[in-house]
């Protein structure tokens, strides 16, 4: 039996790869937006495995430090330090801002890292690529590739300035954005420094007040007013745990007794991707669904529209006797040629433009699997209303009846 479907995709071999260009166009980007949904998750598993942490202390009540601001006094790390089973507790702050070079600003996450030794202390980024880590107490930073410093660039964080003396890679924060490591006390007067007119402000408002600024008692304003200009804010405290000791048992325990919050890693990447991540994954399973439908549209359409050009011969095959079951057979392998088409350039648009994403983008063997059985179904779904269609034609149409 001659294959309809072979010698009408030869004969209009132009329209039909085209056609399987632009539908593999829509799967590559299918296949794109859940890229997007797994780099996000990818994300932040990595901003989690980066720390080093095993447990998260934060402001009571709060599912900071990456979900929501938490604020908590710096000098807490040290009564963390004595209860049983931590072994290292850091201070860190978190803060998402622009970070200028030059002319150009780069949205980056300033982290504030504790003083301490590399591979002890968490927080610090666990390896580099070029250079060396923040050896000073001011002024140096650490930054992810991603960002476009290089060694020795001075970068504007706030008013002060900082010299990248190391580069590290994949260090980002659950929205992408990557890293700049800087030290504990300069993050924190990034985070909390006021403008000079906001400052000017509030030493009037404390010289105004009574209670603060009283004849007989010298050096108490002058004490007060230091202390609304000490930064001693953190974002969260970083524990480690000493090996054999369960993490939940001693998260409790902090609970307990510190009367903070503490989150297990588990706890944490669950914040992260139920919380964080949900509304985005939501977004992007609407646009699958959208790109499917569209998807089906247009296999049916054309599917239906070289069906419906090729009518007398598919009369002629039922003038002469063929059956039904071989007459939507051909019809189908057509519809599925044409899906393994859209598919195999979808899979290659997607592989090579992926890189080029400002996000990151992983692309999952196991969600490529699923996408090609995907279309395989959309495209025997779609040849149906042609195969309908040619079950329907008269056999007397092939003599013009």
């Amino acid at each position: 039996m001659i294959s309809l479907a072979g010698r009408d995709i030869l004969h209009s071999w132009g329209k039909f790869v085209f056609t399987g260009i632009g539908l593999g166009l829509l799967i590559g980007v299918t296949l794109v937006m859940a890229g997007v949904y797994r780099g996000m998750v990818d994300d932040g598993k990595a901003l989690l495995e980066n720390s080093g942490a095993d447990l998260w202390v934060v402001q009571k009540d709060t599912l900071g430090p990456y979900a929501e601001s938490s604020s908590l006094n710096d000098d807490i790390y040290r009564s963390i330090l004595a209860m049983q089973g931590v072994d290292q507790a850091a201070n860190v702050t978190y803060l998402t801002m622009q970070v200028r070079k030059g002319e150009r600003d780069v949205r980056s996450m300033i982290v504030g890292i504790a003083p301490g030794i590399y591979g002890v202390k968490p927080g610090w980024p666990p390896y580099l690529i070029a250079g060396r880590h923040i050896t000073h107490g001011h002024y140096e930073a650490v930054a992810d590739i991603a960002t476009g410093f290089k060694l020795g660039d001075c970068i504007s964080i706030r008013r002060n300035n900082f010299t990248v003396v190391g580069l590290t890679r994949r260090m980002v924060s659950s929205g992408g954005d990557p890293m700049v490591f800087v030290p504990l006390k300069d993050a924190q007067e990034a985070q909390f420094l006021k403008n000079n007119d906001a400052i000017w402000q509030s030493r009037r408002r404390t010289e105004a007040n009574p209670a603060f600024n009283r004849p007989n008692v010298p050096g108490l304003l002058d004490a007060v007013i230091a202390s609304q200009a000490n930064n001693s804010s953190v974002n969260a405290v970083l524990v480690t745990l000493k090996p054999g000791h369960n993490a939940d048992e001693v998260a409790t325990s902090i609970q307990r007794w510190k009367r903070l919050t503490v989150y297990t890693r588990a706890q944490m990447e669950g914040i992260l991707v139920g919380k964080l991540i949900a509304t985005s994954s939501k977004q992007i399973g609407m646009f699958l669904v959208i790109l499917a439908l569209v998807s089906a549209a247009i296999v049916a359409f054309i599917i239906y529209s070289l069906t419906m050009d090729k009518i007398r011969e598919i009369a002629v095959l039922k003038l002469i006797g063929t059956r039904n079951r071989t007459i939507a057979g051909m019809i189908m392998q057509q519809a599925l040629a044409l899906g393994a088409i859209g598919f195999i350039v979808g899979k290659i648009t997607a592989t090579f433009s992926a890189p080029y994403f400002p996000k990151h983008i992983l692309l999952m063997p196991t969600d490529s699997i699923i996408g090609f059985f995907v279309v395989i179904i959309i495209c025997i779904l779609a040849s149906l209303v042609a195969i309908r269609m040619a079950l329907k034609i008269d056999p007397a149409e092939a003599i013009g009846g």
